[in-house]
């Protein structure tokens, strides 16, 4: 259910009302214009949550590359999670991990047709991405983990919120795993709620839109994870997990796979030699089953198995939610915006 996986560290929560306190002058700051917001003159998508940990932004930025690249160049823009480098940099073929961060690279090297770059500044970045010396030119930038960046203003924010960690069941930090007061659902364009079990029913989906409390201008969408139907991986395999909430994924596995064993380590965690050790001891000779990120990090290791996972929408909605997507981008590309000034 909803909220089943949500702990609550209640002698924390001083500290969280402090926390609120300013994070909500911050954004006032920005909903007063006293500091500001940047526009670009081509369609920007935001991809992010209020919540720290998963919520399952990577598969559904790939989503969005999936669908975009068909016509158009697509930029992602990361901050570049624990990477070893500063600054911008636009990865190329022979980027190594530690240089972007385990997500950029997994994008990158998924579709290399794309201009993945990392910089903590994602004006600079953007702006970088629009120089006429990056070739193809971009049309459409998609920014990874970008909710609470409001520097950038983006045309299109897509929240995503984990079915099992949705926010009116949560807390500030540090008490809880919100980022920033829920009340900052309320600057989404599209909401997507992840990670949902297939049994979801309407009466369930009705209750949480209730409770969110949307505008009417807002659109909600639920989704879900699609596993392979079979894996011939073997007799109980280990599964490596380095991801914020292994939780569903172990539930969606059980039905495909018999029996396994579960690793779980944090979230974007740097596996040592130790961890690689331990790993191989625990595997005795037995399949390595791990995610696509985590892979980007488990080196040394023989035998092992990506887990290959799609983003389905469900009750048939992935069609609304590309329409929106593919419209949104159209009416703002670098040509269409020209286009509008000159007859102005």
């Amino acid at each position: 259910m909803e909220g089943d996986h949500i702990k609550i560290n209640y002698w924390l929560m001083p500290f969280s009302w402090l926390y609120g306190f300013v994070v909500g002058i911050r954004n006032l700051m920005f909903d007063l214009g006293v500091l500001k917001s940047r526009t670009f003159k081509l369609p920007v998508i935001c991809v992010g949550n209020i919540t720290v940990g998963g919520t399952g932004k990577t598969p559904h930025t790939e989503y969005l590359i999936k669908l975009l690249s068909q016509h158009h160049q697509v930029a992602v823009l990361s901050r570049g999670y624990k990477r070893k480098s500063k600054g911008y940099v636009l990865a190329a073929k022979d980027t190594q991990v530690a240089t972007i961060g385990d997500e950029p690279y997994q994008m990158k090297h998924k579709f290399p047709q794309i201009h993945m770059a990392v910089d903590k500044d994602r004006c600079h970045g953007i702006s970088q991405l629009m120089r006429e010396g990056v070739q193809p030119p971009t049309d459409v930038v998609i920014l990874d983990d970008a909710y609470q960046h409001r520097y950038v203003k983006a045309g299109l924010n897509i929240l995503l919120m984990d079915y099992h960690r949705l926010i009116y069941f949560d807390k500030l930090l540090p008490a809880g795993r919100l980022r920033e007061s829920p009340s900052g659902r309320l600057r989404a364009n599209i909401i997507i709620i992840t990670k949902c079990p297939r049994y979801i029913t309407p009466m369930d989906k009705k209750g949480i839109e209730r409770t969110l409390d949307l505008e009417n201008w807002q659109k909600v969408f639920f989704t879900t994870y699609r596993y392979p139907e079979k894996m011939n991986v073997g007799k109980k395999p280990l599964l490596v997990t380095g991801i914020a909430s292994p939780e569903q994924m172990v539930y969606d596995l059980n039905k495909i796979i018999p029996q396994f064993d579960v690793m779980s380590f944090p979230d974007h965690h740097n596996f040592t030699k130790k961890d690689i050790e331990a790993i191989r001891k625990r595997a005795a000779g037995r399949t390595i089953l791990t995610t696509e990120k985590d892979a980007t990090r488990l080196h040394g290791l023989d035998n092992v198995k990506v887990i290959p996972i799609e983003v389905e929408f469900l009750d048939g909605k992935s069609s609304e939610f590309n329409q929106i997507i593919l419209d949104y981008v159209h009416k703002h590309s670098r040509n269409s915006v020209q286009n509008q000034e000159n007859k102005e």
